[in-house]
């Protein structure tokens, strides 16, 4: 069975839903995922088909006027100055979208606290039929892959997931040792990119606040295959769930364009995955 691929929205910045979805369908994309929940970002647009009915519409027709299937929304956040009643209208709009899913991540070390609200978030997504799957990053509340499953075990839903992205967890020192070992039923899609090793030529970074690890993470990802992360290794360990390729490179953005650094993008992966035996 080929591998499924989804563009995220991360990868190409900026670009209104319509565009991303046909971005992604001229690239050979399996399916789309957009940024519908609002991160508030200095200078970064908000596309909320939730309170905007015109925009709503413009998705729905695009989505099926490219055949692009929705996989996920994002990011559902946990984080104690924000209201997560907000996601609900988002996550209605996604699943009459035909989603599937919901990324999250959590800001907190509060595990009391980030344990009984991301259970809330849970059981949110459940009731329109998502599944609710959080992503762990060094630098954040929940930081390793352990953290993240101790979470998945505490909430005890049968809709939560953990989330790898494979910049963060080689970042976190996460081997495919480690995540073969893991029971496959904590797996729901995988985040894919690739970045530059440590100023030790080791992947790993220990400074949670390391200028290298947070400019890489939101500018600066590397094509699979080019970078140190050990790409083929965790893939291979996990099941043939959908890569969601979320590589933001503003350099190679600006020079190839949103479409072009896209479908660089998917080619590079393709590439890659022919060249380890990934099937």
């Amino acid at each position: 069975m080929a591998r499924k691929f989804s563009l995220a929205y991360l990868t190409i910045p900026g670009t209104d839903p319509v565009t991303q979805i046909k971005i992604a369908k001229e690239a050979g994309y399996d399916f789309v995922s957009l940024r519908t929940i609002p991160m508030h970002l200095p200078g970064e647009p908000e596309f909320l088909p939730q309170k905007d009915p015109d925009l709503f519409n413009a998705i729905k027709a695009a989505l099926k006027e490219y055949d692009m299937p929705l996989m996920d929304i994002e990011l559902a956040r946990i984080r104690p100055d924000l209201e997560i009643e907000e996601y609900k209208p988002a996550f209605e709009a996604a699943a009459k979208l035909g989603a599937s899913d919901v990324l999250g991540s959590i800001w907190t070390r509060d595990k009391a606290w980030y344990t009984e609200t991301a259970g809330k978030v849970a059981d949110m997504a459940k009731e329109f039929g998502l599944k609710y799957n959080i992503e762990f990053l060094p630098w954040a509340g929940v930081r390793s892959l352990q953290e993240d499953i101790t979470l998945i075990d505490e909430l005890g839903r049968s809709n939560v997931y953990v989330m790898v992205d494979t910049l963060h967890a080689g970042r976190a020192g996460v081997t495919a040792a480690e995540l073969a070992r893991t029971p496959r039923r904590y797996f729901n899609f995988i985040h894919l990119c690739d970045g530059p090793a440590g100023p030790d030529g080791d992947p790993v970074l220990d400074n949670i606040k390391d200028d290298l690890m947070l400019y890489t993470a939101r500018e600066a990802r590397y094509y699979p295959g080019e970078g140190v992360m050990d790409i083929a290794g965790m893939v291979k360990a996990m099941p043939e769930i959908p890569l969601s390729i979320e590589l933001p490179n503003l350099k190679e953005m600006e020079a190839r364009g949103a479409a072009g650094h896209a479908a660089r993008c998917l080619e590079t992966a393709k590439a890659y995955f022919k060249a380890n035996g990934i099937e």
